[in-house]
């Protein structure tokens, strides 16, 4: 059964807190777009069409934080390479996100939801994890507050359906709340080996990849108990 929180409640809560965000933090906005004009150049705002509410899609505006390099056939360069050293600034410190205060009071986002991912991921969903789009997108959620990039994506979605299940006005303030705290701590920004995320490939692929890292470990603890028996035995 839906909550007044559920109805109407959270949309309102949505509209009130980012109007007053984006009164409060105007001059904010005003200086990161500076910042990154004089040092990224144009355009300053990065639009990227997401998957919403029931999957349906929209624009998502963000601050620039990469430049479009490429090699020399033309593809763009990894995220690691094109991903300046203030962007990485911005997006440590979640300044890069800030524009998202427009989707917020658009009705694209909310404040708190399952973060809005690529649109090319929507066929990769197993029926469970799909879930996630019962809700608007947010700027902050459950799985922000609880490893960010560091989680694997089947974690990610897990605490995703978990949020879409246990919505509610004060697990929203707790969760932005501890974002502050995460956003403060600047912890984790990005996963092992990534500028950010790795692509999510789907479940197999996923399972794949954890099957390779469990061996991968196996193997040097097995070189490691050889190492450590050889020495004894010299």
């Amino acid at each position: 059964m839906k909550t007044a929180y559920r109805r109407w409640g959270k949309r309102a809560f949505d509209i009130a807190a980012s109007a007053i965000a984006l009164v409060v933090l105007s001059p904010v906005l005003a200086c990161v777009a500076v910042l990154v004009r004089v040092l990224l150049g144009s355009p300053v705002l990065f639009r990227q069409k997401r998957p919403g509410l029931h999957e349906r899609p929209f624009t998502l505006l963000k601050f620039r934080t990469m430049i479009a390099a490429t090699d020399k056939a033309g593809r763009s360069l990894p995220d690691d390479a094109r991903l300046t050293r203030v962007g990485r600034f911005l997006r440590s410190t979640s300044l890069d996100e800030l524009p998202e205060l427009m989707n917020v009071i658009r009705g694209d986002m909310s404040l708190v939801g399952p973060r809005p991912l690529l649109m090319q991921y929507l066929g990769r969903y197993t029926p469970h994890q799909a879930r996630r789009h019962e809700v608007r997108p947010g700027l902050t959620g459950l799985a922000q507050v609880d490893g960010r990039n560091e989680l694997s994506w089947s974690e990610r979605f897990r605490l995703d359906v978990a949020y879409v299940d246990r919505l509610g006005f004060a697990l929203d303030c707790t969760i932005l709340l501890r974002t502050v705290m995460m956003v403060v701590t600047r912890r984790g920004i990005s996963a092992e080996g990534c500028a950010t995320m790795s692509e999510f490939m789907g479940e197999a692929a996923e399972a794949g990849s954890r099957d390779h890292a469990a061996a991968r470990n196996a193997g040097s603890a097995a070189r490691a108990g050889h190492a450590r028996a050889q020495e004894d035995i010299r």
